[in-house]
């Protein structure tokens, strides 16, 4: 059975934080509410969970997962030479919607993929994720969403999509599906912007001053986005950031086209075998997912009272009502 916590209020938060730490730091992953959309994660330390991410996603070692962190001060601790320009973009835009891209310290003993010696991280503007991160320290993640699938807006629908590959479900209730991060590498001497998202050029230049803000053809960003450049953004609004931002540091010339592609063409990969042991914890307003394959247990989601049969195939946007447009990862 996998543990829901309605974590809406702060009444039963504590006990949740509590579950969702011990699930993380057993390698096992946790669905959680963030400030775009509800995202799937795992201690990024342990190659058990970060493997169990990927497989669950459906996913490779060539689109990694980017590390959500509890405050700039945990940056020094996971990058190399962080230029002046990402501090300042750091105390100007986080907690918030905007993930830079750093050289990752060569002694962390951690495996995210092929991450080229690179990491994405990002402070998301979310109480409930930042009281988890606080708890668990930094997580690798990616939006709940089996990739090619629909984003998941309420716990209902992240539990269409992993059932009980996720050892525990926090409910923070339906999410807005805000504008994607903006993505900024900073492993060069000069800012180059690789995603366009809800923070503008204009607002990071504010903050840049005189340093040259660069696309990924080493021209100077314009305020008007290129072709295709607003669209891509609309469909990455949700956190495929915490997905792709390493991705794109590594391929900065890749286009949004050619990543949908790839992942319409990629096989389902194998869901992650789960131990059946719940977390021994009081449920307190939570409800359980049945782990048994023949189950169907409805998931309390914010009040959406769907029942979802977790052990079916991904469920496409034309059997979940009021989904419609949604953006995929």
């Amino acid at each position: 059975m996998s543990p829901v916590f309605d974590v809406s209020t702060s009444g039963d938060r504590a006990a949740a934080i509590e579950a969702a730490t011990v699930a993380i730091g057993e390698g096992k992953l946790v669905v959680l509410p963030t400030d775009t959309v509800y995202g799937v994660g795992a201690d990024p330390f342990n190659p058990d969970g970060v493997a169990g991410l990927l497989a669950a996603k459906g996913r490779g070692r060539e689109k990694p997962p980017a590390v959500l962190v509890p405050s700039a001060e945990t940056v020094d601790g996971l990058a190399m030479n962080a230029p002046s320009y990402a501090r300042r973009l750091m105390e100007r835009f986080w907690p918030g919607g905007l993930t830079l891209i750093f050289r990752a310290q060569s002694s962390l003993m951690w495996d995210l993929g092929d991450t080229n010696g690179t990491v994405g991280l990002r402070v998301p503007d979310d109480e409930i994720a930042l009281e988890l991160l606080r708890s668990s320290g930094p997580m690798a993640v990616s939006s709940a969403n089996r990739t090619g699938e629909e984003t998941a807006r309420t716990v209902t629908e992240a539990g269409f999509a992993f059932g009980p590959s996720v050892e525990v479900y926090l409910d923070g209730g339906e999410r807005s599906g805000a504008l994607a991060s903006t993505i900024i590498d900073c492993t060069k001497a000069d800012p180059v912007l690789l995603r366009r998202g809800g923070i503008t050029p204009e607002q990071l230049r504010e903050v840049l001053g005189p340093i040259d803000l660069l696309d990924s053809t080493g021209a100077p960003v314009s305020e008007t986005p290129r072709a295709g450049e607003e669209a891509a953004a609309e469909a990455d609004a949700s956190t495929s950031d915490e997905s792709d931002a390493t991705h794109a540091a590594q391929s900065p010339t890749h286009s949004r086209d050619e990543s949908a592609a790839d992942e319409s063409a990629a096989a389902p990969a194998t869901r992650v075998e789960r131990r059946t042991r719940a977390v021994p914890v009081t449920l307190g307003a939570g409800a359980d997912v049945d782990r048994s394959s023949d189950a169907t247990q409805a998931m309390p989601a914010g009040g959406v009272g769907a029942e979802p049969p977790f052990e079916r195939e991904p469920v496409r946007s034309a059997e979940l009502p009021g989904r419609p447009g949604r953006p995929t990862d």
